[in-house]
């Protein structure tokens, strides 16, 4: 779970109490983040508001900010990050590496110029068959006419080629000519 914004200085930052309230922690001033303040702020202008930003959830791990240096936060699988989209995309770039990675998802993306009705039956066939192959048909209508964009996703490559062709060979039987499109 990723959230952005509400980790500032302002009394209406509350992610983090609401997370630390989520994970039935409590809440306090971090020591790290704490230091990471204090070594970028003037002492002059480090105020208790300002001190808000090191408030982490107990149990919560610092996101770096190359940008601002007040951190984000993560605790369990929830990554609490600054709402300023660059501040956010620093933070995004900390994170990124220690999140799990799954098996790729493929997909192959084909444009028919045939109204999906036309070929629900067919579709259905192809589904069955190939079950760990999700087939996702959206109608559209454009200036020059509609059609149906199909979506073939699964993660064994070969399986959704065997589907896309499959498609294609559906589309084709009805007198049309489908088109294949980059994801």
């Amino acid at each position: 779970v990723f959230t952005t914004g509400g980790i500032g200085p302002t009394h209406d930052d509350i992610t983090a109490d609401a997370v630390a309230k989520a994970f039935g922690v409590g809440i306090d001033y971090h020591k790290e983040a704490l230091a990471l303040l204090a070594a970028r702020i003037k002492p002059e202008d480090f105020n208790e508001m300002r001190k808000r930003m090191a408030r982490i959830p107990f149990g919560g791990e610092l996101v770096k900010n190359s940008v601002s240096v007040a951190p984000g936060f993560q605790i369990g699988n929830v990554f609490v990050m600054a709402g300023v989209p660059r501040i956010m995309q620093a933070m995004l770039e900390d994170i990124a590496p220690k999140l799990a990675r799954g098996q790729v998802v493929q997909a192959v993306t084909i444009s028919a110029p045939v109204g999906e009705g036309t070929i629900a039956a067919a579709l259905a066939k192809i589904q069955a068959e190939y079950p760990a192959v999700a087939i996702g048909s959206y109608p559209f209508y454009r200036a020059d006419g509609f059609g149906t964009q199909l979506v073939a996703r699964g993660r064994d490559a070969a399986a959704v080629e065997q589907v896309a062709q499959a498609i294609e060979g559906v589309v084709r039987a009805v007198g049309a000519e489908p088109s294949r499109h980059s994801p």
